[in-house]
């Protein structure tokens, strides 16, 4: 039986995780935008929400045929995995191993590239091409997200409707300030998004696997648990490790 708590966290997962992948595209299109007209970066959007649209009509249907432990394990497997990647880089971000991800950077990064490429015939069809890479790669991962943490118990359509607000948010506020989200908490929201992922995972595994969860959905919130106290305890012995110069950086 469906409960709140399996509603509530594949709402917000998928929200979190979609708002993270948003952001990351907005921030190309908005490059592509400013730097070199509109009228390429809403084409490249537009056509990689095609692609997107076409995959999902292509693919969607195919879920419903796959025997329901079987897709949980499956699907469970894929969420430890991609929960653990994402997990893994925040844990090396927040301890001070690896630079902390900037939009700004990469909004400046890719501003100077389409300026470069400004005297090529091609111009237009390569800031095109940019929006196109960068929807069509984020947008991938958000319909991943979606499936994986929704599929598992029938709940795509309230995963679908934390990516859609997630989306809409970005946008929203994108189009307001005019300018890359850098203030968003980038890798806290990816913390939390791996914490989130992974015990998913690990509970959709154990379902596929015939496992009886002590409190049933309830048991989400203790695995969340195990995994956060273990996150935080690598974050504290790797800024242990950590030289403080390379933290200050």
């Amino acid at each position: 039986m469906t409960t709140m708590t399996t509603i509530g966290s594949t709402v917000t997962a998928a929200f979190l995780g979609s708002f993270v992948e948003v952001v990351e595209a907005f921030t190309i299109i908005l490059a592509v935008g400013l730097s070199r007209g509109w009228k390429p970066a809403f084409v490249g959007t537009g056509l990689a929400l095609l692609v997107l649209a076409a995959l999902v009509l292509v693919f969607g249907p195919l879920i419903s045929l796959i025997p329901l432990q079987l897709m949980q394990f499956v699907i469970g497997t894929l969420l430890i995995l991609f929960g653990m990647r994402w997990l893994r880089k925040a844990i090396l971000r927040t301890s001070g191993f690896i630079p902390l991800h900037d939009e700004d950077q990469a909004f400046t990064t890719e501003s100077d590239l389409l300026k470069r490429q400004s005297t090529d015939r091609r111009a237009d069809f390569l800031a095109a091409s940019a929006a196109f890479k960068a929807v069509l790669l984020e947008g991938v991962e958000v319909v991943f997200i979606v499936i994986a943490v929704g599929a598992g118990r029938g709940l795509m359509v309230y995963a679908s409707l934390g990516a859609l607000a997630a989306c809409l948010l970005v946008i929203l506020v994108g189009l307001a300030v005019h300018r890359p989200l850098s203030r968003v908490p980038e890798n806290t929201l990816k913390f939390t998004v791996g914490l989130m992922l992974s015990t998913f995972g690990v509970f959709w595994v154990g379902e596929g696997l015939g496992v009886d969860w002590p409190g049933a959905d309830l048991a989400l919130l203790a695995i969340f648990a195990i995994f956060t106290l273990v996150a935080l305890a690598a974050v504290q012995w790797l800024r242990q490790l950590t030289p403080t110069t390379a933290r200050a950086s």
